[in-house]
């Protein structure tokens, strides 16, 4: 099958390595020339052509751009929106148009009108989502074996289509109507970062009450009907998904008149641990004013170098306006760290960040750590 993703960040180049390894012909479109030089020296085969080359050719055509948030939270869909137009005038015969992004429910009804307007007479297309699960530093694995494969259209054609297309890849299929499938993606990312405010507010509550609250989320995950992943106290959530996506269901039920406020206070627990860190520094120090302050781990997440909303930007900056010394170690993400971090002292290893430190703060499990 011949497909075409037009944006090639980390969803898109990921998604569409996959499908060119399961014997596809795909072209990516973008903007960065430079990633797909890099991908082309590789054996993966992925071009790079203009629109009018590759669209004509697609049988179906993956919209996987940024949907980053406004200022009140909604997703910012302007880069979508113009993407469809681009698609709507080159088509020709029939295609798929398939949303990968992460998007709002009701807008690939907008996005078919949009395409509607601008498309060759005689051609002929459907819509339809197909949300990505992809975690950090699995993104490979969870593409091949996905726990499922959802897919949202009201076109039997396209629903064919795109099953044909996810055959090789080993995933439960949910067939669903398009809303379901945009609702099911920020339902999905805001009940995983709901159970991360819930084990940072029992392990809060188990400090004050004298039990261990470690122990006390180890026997809840046990429950099978719970499970133990993403029930682990800790910084909070961050990464370029978790934050953006659950202000953006609070923004779209407010739009439908409900007020979400069980996601609004999973935000402030959210907030609350990254700033009891900074209080349980000052209160062991007495004043973090002038005191070195090592800090290990630096992205949101183990096995990544993602910075992107990580909890420790929030942390390291408010022990600075508190007039911390900051040094610090990741085992990745310290360049991209630096891009963000100013004024600090990032470290070769974990002990030079422990030499003469008067505190040291674990922001990132990496397993390294759990060794020294």
């Amino acid at each position: 099958m011949t497909i075409t993703f037009i944006g090639h960040g980390y969803v898109g180049l990921v998604t569409a390595s996959v499908f060119a390894e399961l014997g596809n012909a795909v072209w990516v479109i973008g903007h960065t020339k430079e990633k797909i030089k890099n991908l082309q020296k590789g054996i993966i085969p992925i071009y790079e052509p203009g629109l009018d080359e590759a669209i004509p050719q697609s049988q179906a055509v993956f919209i996987a751009v940024g949907t980053p948030p406004k200022e009140n939270g909604e997703a910012n869909l302007s880069v979508v929106f113009e993407v469809a137009e681009k698609i709507g005038k080159h088509l020709d015969g029939y295609s798929v148009v398939v949303t990968k992004s992460t998007v709002p429910v009701g807008t690939n009804k907008k996005i078919k009108a949009a395409i509607e307007k601008v498309k060759p007479q005689k051609t002929t297309f459907d819509v339809a989502s197909v949300p990505e699960f992809l975690r950090e530093g699995q993104a490979i694995s969870d593409t091949l074996r996905p726990d499922r494969i959802v897919i949202g259209t009201d076109s039997k054609q396209a629903q064919e289509l795109l099953m044909e297309l996810h055959k090789p890849i080993d995933g439960t299929f949910v067939l669903t109507n398009v809303e379901t499938a945009e609702m099911i993606k920020y339902a999905a990312n805001a009940f995983l970062a709901t159970k991360i405010s819930f084990a940072n507010a029992i392990a809060k509550l188990s400090e004050l009450a004298g039990a261990d609250g470690l122990k006390a989320l180890e026997a809840v995950g046990l429950d099978k009907r719970v499970g133990s992943e993403f029930l682990s106290p800790g910084a909070g959530y961050g990464g370029s998904c978790f934050p953006k996506d659950v202000k953006a269901l609070i923004a779209i039920a407010k739009q439908y008149g409900y007020e979400f406020t069980l996601l609004k206070d999973v935000e402030k627990v959210n907030q609350d641990a990254m700033r009891e860190i900074v209080q349980k520094a000052k209160k062991l120090l007495g004043n973090v004013s002038g005191k070195k302050v090592g800090v290990l781990g630096l992205s949101f997440k183990p096995d990544t170098d993602d910075m992107r909303d990580a909890p420790s930007i929030t942390v390291i900056e408010k022990l600075q306006r508190e007039g911390a010394i900051i040094r610090a170690y990741d085992p990745v993400a310290a360049e991209n760290a630096k891009k963000i971090l100013k004024k600090v002292v990032f470290c070769a290893n974990p002990y030079e960040v422990a030499k003469d430190a008067d505190i040291l703060i674990v922001m990132t499990e990496w397993n390294e750590f759990q060794q020294l």
